[in-house]
């Protein structure tokens, strides 16, 4: 990993922490998610999953750790791991596609944060997770627009370590 990719990590990275912090007071609503597909479709599958363990281990150093916090990585990790699997192939995935994606991440990180906090309320998981479905909607719909609003600009930093990463070399230049 190169120095402007971790750089680009860290910028991925603030930009989280600093989304959850501005966005606590509206429910399940929150740029992290999109983030994360975004940087597993550009940067790859680990990528992602450092960014995952980033924006959930400093934003909950402020926002409050607890049990969730593994789960939250856990989550953000498999979206991550998808995001970069789907990354890999070179091919242009249309914003529509991509959008449609951070929906069903949305309900699919939902799903897994109520698979593993059920027990600790006592409740079945079928009530427990009907119940917090209209906050897994609200991920979903905010993943949507984040994705909408953040990949046409993150797009072009990502464009750039693509060009820093494997850089045309001009046979001219090399002889001497």
């Amino acid at each position: 990993m190169n120095v402007y990719k971790l750089t680009l990590l860290a910028i991925f990275a603030a930009l989280g922490v600093a989304g959850r912090l501005v966005l606590v007071y509206v429910p399940n609503v929150q740029p992290a998610s999109a983030l994360i597909i975004v940087c597993g479709l550009m940067l790859g599958p680990l990528s992602a999953v450092i960014l995952a363990f980033l924006i959930a281990f400093l934003s909950n150093m402020l926002l409050g750790v607890g049990i969730w916090t593994i789960w939250q990585i856990f989550a953000w990790s498999l979206i991550g791991l998808i995001s970069g699997w789907i990354g890999k192939y070179p091919r242009k995935i249309p914003l529509i596609i991509m959008m449609l994606f951070g929906i069903f991440c949305g309900y699919f990180y939902g799903f897994v944060i109520s698979l593993t906090s059920y027990q600790i309320t006592g409740q079945f998981f079928l009530a427990y997770y009907l119940a917090g479905l209209p906050y897994d909607t609200y991920h979903a719909i905010g993943n949507a627009v984040f994705i909408l609003l953040l990949y046409p600009i993150l797009q072009r930093f990502t464009k750039k370590y693509a060009k820093h990463r494997f850089p045309i070399q001009d046979t001219n230049m090399n002889k001497e």
